[in-house]
């Protein structure tokens, strides 16, 4: 054993060395920081399949996104001028109508980052909508359903947006990303068409109708939020939570005086995980609580109307990269409340440059 004393000594200092030196090579390929990099980004597009969630826009990068949707929608409303004798019997008429609805949205969005937090979109919509409403005449006992149409189409409101990365997604905490939406009336509003006044067989005002499809709200709106992103492997868990308030305006003495739309309360959640380098799959939840509109002038005191109103939407997309620049992303929306859309279809695809 003494004769191999020399000989283990020197195994022993040769290996010391390349071990000291491996164990530095490795911590550097763990904090690459183009990896690390690249690992956000693809979170992000993960993230922004359904929604725009993503991380901020690269400092110098400019993306343009041409999307289309369409969206079905169809209602049913009841109208009951009468009483009731028991609970199950009513003496009077019924008004019942059938409300279909199909709204095609095609717009383009620029993105640009100023830098590695901080980003500047606008949005620009063309909306074209078509209505269909089946019903009777209204409080009378005609066997005959009469079908209205109405359509209309145009710009919609454009949007500016500008989110702020604020933090960097470390030591175990998601990537937390500030947004202020900015909305402005540039769409045909609702008191911008003509309106038809409909009347009783008597000649009794009942309501108003819209001859023309509004493709804009006619209001200013405003919305300061937030949205996270959390990379979960093999997930991405995602978020956000936003609130709309909208400036009052004043639309004529007819139209109610000064008209103070609802507030909105929008949050989303959801996950989404890749296939493959190239392909990913995401699954959310949208959901919107709208407030009541409020009049200067009431339209009637005893109009009874809820005090706010649900919208909520299960979403699933699939995203594809077709280059290292270009990404397919296909989303399709279901409506769990009444007031949201029955189904939601919307093809987007952006392109860096």
């Amino acid at each position: 054993m003494r004769n191999h004393s020399p000989l283990l000594f020197t195994i022993s200092l040769t290996l010391i060395p390349a071990t000291a030196m491996a164990k530095p090579e490795q911590d550097a390929v763990y904090n690459d920081p183009d990896q690390t990099e690249q690992e956000s980004e693809h979170a992000s597009d993960i993230a922004s399949i359904t929604a725009d969630r993503g991380i901020v826009t690269r400092p110098g990068r400019f993306t343009i996104e041409p999307s289309l949707s369409y969206a079905h929608s169809t209602s049913t409303l009841v109208a009951i001028e009468g009483y009731t004798v028991i609970p199950a019997l009513v003496i009077g008429l019924i008004n019942i109508s059938e409300v279909q609805r199909d709204t095609f949205v095609g717009a383009i969005s620029l993105k640009y980052g100023f830098t590695s937090r901080w980003e500047a979109a606008v949005r620009v919509p063309y909306l074209s909508i078509s209505e269909n409403i089946r019903e009777r005449d209204v409080f009378s006992g005609s066997p005959v359903d009469n079908l209205r149409e109405s359509s209309g189409d145009g710009l919609g409101d454009v949007e500016l947006s500008t989110r702020y990365q604020l933090n960097d997604g470390v030591e175990g905490w998601p990537y937390i990303i500030g947004l202020f939406r900015v909305k402005g009336p540039t769409g045909k509003s609702p008191y911008d068409v003509e309106q038809t006044t409909l009347f009783a067989d008597d000649g009794t005002p009942i309501g108003v109708t819209l001859k023309e499809r509004p493709t804009g709200s006619g209001f200013w709106s405003f919305e300061p939020g937030f949205s996270f992103i959390y990379p979960s492997d093999p997930a991405v868990l995602f978020g956000n939570l936003s609130y709309v308030f909208t400036l009052k305006e004043e639309q004529g003495f007819a139209n109610g005086g000064t008209v103070d739309p609802g507030d909105v309360i929008r949050f989303g959640f959801g996950m989404g995980f890749a296939f493959n380098p190239r392909t990913s799959f995401s699954l959310g939840y949208d959901h919107s609580v709208i407030g009541e509109t409020s009049f200067e002038h009431g339209n009637n005191q005893f109009d009874a109307t809820f005090d706010r109103i649900h919208v909520g939407s299960l979403s699933f997309g699939l995203a594809h990269r077709l280059t290292n620049s270009t990404t397919l992303n296909v989303s399709v929306s279901i409506g769990v409340t009444e007031s949201a859309p029955n189904s939601e279809i919307t093809l987007k695809l952006p392109f860096n440059l």
